[in-house]
């Protein structure tokens, strides 16, 4: 955990990550003059989080969480369209939520498999439930009631195995395996 506490530091974080940010912003909006612009406005936001007090578990990953609300609210300001916005920002390896998904199948596997099959089926396989329940000789309503269950188990199973930082929008900031959760600490091993 870190806290910043002065200018300096601010300057220090600036200098190691400005190329990346860029980068990152770059590949979203396609625009160099307009990349530019953005990185100056995270850098005044990172600025303006100065000596606030607040911990940050991540600072790399809350560093681009700021690049990637502001590419978002930059979209929305040129008011583009949501399946625009979902479209350019797609996934990235510098934002949380590709750390946070390689861990989902992991801990859907932790489930038992009465619930984990119709929600890998469901929620990463992305069929319909209509035909997960065909899938699984399963009622309409037994299958709705499944996967409504397996969120719940892994809503549960990410508490119990992982220190998930979220901000006050409920995106995922960072993400840090407990060392006592054996299974993804393996996968964590095996990706390093």
């Amino acid at each position: 955990m870190m806290n910043i506490k002065n200018y300096k530091e601010v300057s220090s974080l600036w200098i190691e990550y400005k190329s990346g940010l860029k980068y990152y912003i770059l590949k979203k909006i396609k625009n160099e003059d307009l990349a530019d612009e953005l990185s100056h406005e995270v850098l005044m936001k990172i600025y303006k989080s100065c000596c606030s007090g607040n911990e940050i578990k991540n600072i790399r990953s809350w560093m681009y969480q700021i690049a990637h609300n502001t590419v978002i609210d930059h979209l929305k300001k040129e008011n583009k369209f949501a399946d625009e916005v979902t479209e350019i920002l797609g996934v990235d390896k510098n934002n949380t939520y590709e750390d946070v998904e390689e861990f989902v199948e992991p801990l859907i596997k932790l489930l038992p498999e009465k619930y984990s099959a119709p929600l890998i089926l469901s929620d990463i396989k992305g069929i319909n439930q209509i035909e997960v329940s065909k899938k699984m000789n399963l009622s309409l309503t037994a299958t709705k009631s499944r996967i409504q269950r397996a969120r719940k188990l892994l809503k549960e199973k990410i508490i119990e195995c992982s220190n998930l930082e979220i901000n006050a929008k409920g995106n995922p900031i960072s993400i840090e395996i407990k060392a006592d959760c054996e299974p993804l600490q393996k996968n964590s091993r095996k990706n390093n």
